[in-house]
């Protein structure tokens, strides 16, 4: 799908604020309230708009340890691979996963109550024999950026009117 100069200003809209009301979004796009809601409909539908998300800020409800992890594995078949794959989709402290290249097979995001409970997960991991060769550890001592915003106008090429 090609996406014009409106469906960029629509997308920068609700990405930084998804209960924008239908009239502000209409605003910030340039167009009148149902045109500029049918192009968000069809941005759902293309699965360009993926979900509308609230962002809770855990830390001042309660102390969490924020860990990346690497992760190798000793083998690298794909029955191995979707084996690792599906054991995380299934852990619910593992809140960000991804497959890369280089030194390592992935790198995880995890979130838990404190040291020992993500030691808990590490042991789970590896009681449960998912090919884990070996792992780091990572402890988030501060965050110093976590945007879930993207930044659309430099990443898509814009097509049609502006």
């Amino acid at each position: 799908m090609k996406l014009d100069a409106i469906d960029l200003r629509i997308l920068e809209a609700i990405q930084e604020n998804g209960r924008i009301t239908k009239l502000a979004l209409a605003e910030k796009a340039g167009l009148s309230p149902t045109p500029c809601w049918l192009r968000l409909r069809k941005l759902e539908k293309a699965g360009i708009v993926s979900g509308y998300h609230a962002r809770v800020a855990v830390r001042r409800v309660a102390p969490v340890a924020s860990v990346m992890m690497e992760v190798t594995l000793a083998n690298h078949r794909q029955a191995d691979f979707e084996r690792f794959e599906r054991a995380v989709a299934a852990t619910p402290e593992i809140v960000a996963c991804w497959s890369v290249g280089g030194g390592v097979d992935y790198i995880l995001k995890i979130m838990a109550a404190d040291i020992d409970a993500y030691q808990r997960l590490v042991d789970d991991l590896l009681d449960r024999e998912l090919g884990i060769d070996r792992y780091f550890t990572y402890i988030v001592t501060k965050t110093v950026k976590e945007e879930t915003v993207l930044p659309l106008a430099t990443l898509l090429p814009v097509q049609g009117p502006e």
